[in-house]
């Protein structure tokens, strides 16, 4: 049976340019870019230059550059770093914003500030995930250390206004983080134009390897490190540094950026025309926003049915999607996100996310369009939430 891979949002398969690019690294390019000597040396040079590729992309200094172990890392030392910072300094700041709809490392290292006396807001979103501009400048206060809100929801696919939230944060004094993995190469990114301090990417999300990404870090922001150790990329993040791992990342970036203004309009227009399918299937509807969203992303609700059993079905047939973020993905809960933008449970509990990469055909998207209305239907023949809603 054809797979047919749709969950492009939880991770992508290594680019085999981007594996090319790593494999020396592991075999022969095997020094330490902190040693002296020649292989040491050769690593180094490499990280330099992954550092360049990956500054270029978001137009950013290379200095800027602290290369980690992914999107949850780079969230993380982004915000505790900040506020270890303003603890160490003696700064008076002790308050947080974030909406209700980032990533659970974000709203997780917020609830676990809050127990070192951080006081934080979780600010709501619209019915489409929006963040109200006005709302959030009344929510700034003197005291505000840092406003944290993601560029692209992970579930919904919902687009903020970064550039105009960083105006606001930075008339009050605050520093601004946005968390920028499911956006980057899927839409332009450029640090000076967005108006943030510190920006979040991950390299599993664009065909590159796991386990790296980095944190765009601003000159003069302060943070302080979570690691501490032999003081590695410019002493915020402490350990032998993943060269294979980095380069690989970087090529992704570079190769991802030279692609983009033709990959992800052949994307989108595969993408409206699955949207424009799915619904037609009734009682049925689009969640985020219906313009300001990622070019690879559809996510649906289909009233009367759950969706793990629609991903169980839909598998059975050949297609992988997921319900929403892949970190939660075994958790019984119903999406924050979309109890954030005002779904019941019973509605939030029947989602699907559809999320579409390069690889992905015409074949593709009319084969589902087949399959879905059919296992939709049989879902709701055996659905126990029928009766509740009528």
């Amino acid at each position: 049976m054809k797979r047919i891979y749709f969950d492009h949002s939880a991770t992508s398969a290594v680019d085999p340019r981007v594996l090319e690019v790593m494999l020396p690294f592991f075999e022969k390019k095997y020094g330490n870019p902190s040693s002296l000597h020649h292989q040491g040396q050769e690593a180094a040079e490499a990280l330099q230059e992954a550092r360049e590729k990956v500054a270029r992309v978001i137009n950013a200094q290379p200095e800027e550059i602290i290369f980690t172990s992914g999107g949850t890392e780079s969230n993380n030392t982004a915000i505790k770093g900040a506020a270890f910072a303003a603890l160490t300094g003696k700064s008076s700041k002790r308050h947080i914003i974030v909406s209700q709809i980032e990533h659970d490392c974000v709203l997780n290292a917020c609830r676990w500030l809050e127990k070192m006396g951080f006081e934080v807001t979780y600010f709501p979103v619209d019915n489409y995930g929006l963040v109200d501009l006005e709302a959030l400048r009344k929510a700034v206060r003197k005291d505000t250390l840092i406003i944290s809100i993601m560029h692209a929801n992970n579930e919904i696919g919902t687009v903020q206004d970064i550039a105009e939230i960083g105006k606001i944060a930075h008339e009050y004094g605050a520093y601004f983080h946005t968390d920028a993995v499911q956006s980057i190469i899927k839409l332009p990114l450029d640090t000076k134009q967005m108006n943030v301090d510190m920006l979040s990417v991950s390299s599993h999300k664009i065909h590159g390897p796991k386990g790296v990404g980095c944190l765009y870090v601003k000159k003069g922001t302060k943070i302080d490190p979570l690691l501490h150790g032999g003081g590695h990329e410019r002493g915020f993040r402490s350990g032998t540094e993943n060269i294979s791992g980095i380069t690989g990342f970087a090529e992704a970036v570079k190769i991802g950026e030279e692609e983009r203004p033709t990959v992800m309009p052949r994307i989108q227009n595969l993408r409206d025309i699955l949207i424009k399918g799915v619904l037609e299937i009734e009682n049925t509807w689009l969640n985020g926003h219906p313009t300001q969203r990622l070019p690879i992303n559809a996510h649906f609700c289909f009233r009367f049915i759950e969706g793990e059993s629609l991903i169980l079905r839909l598998d059975l047939k050949g297609i992988s999607a997921s319900t929403g973020s892949a970190c939660s993905s075994k958790s019984l809960q119903p999406s924050h996100v979309l109890l954030a933008i005002g779904l019941p449970p019973e509605d939030a509990h029947s989602s699907l996310r559809l999320t579409l990469g390069r690889d992905n055909t015409t074949e593709d998207i009319e084969y589902t369009l087949e399959v879905l209305p059919e296992v939709v239907a049989d879902l709701r023949k055996i659905s126990p939430f029928k009766g509740s809603f009528q």
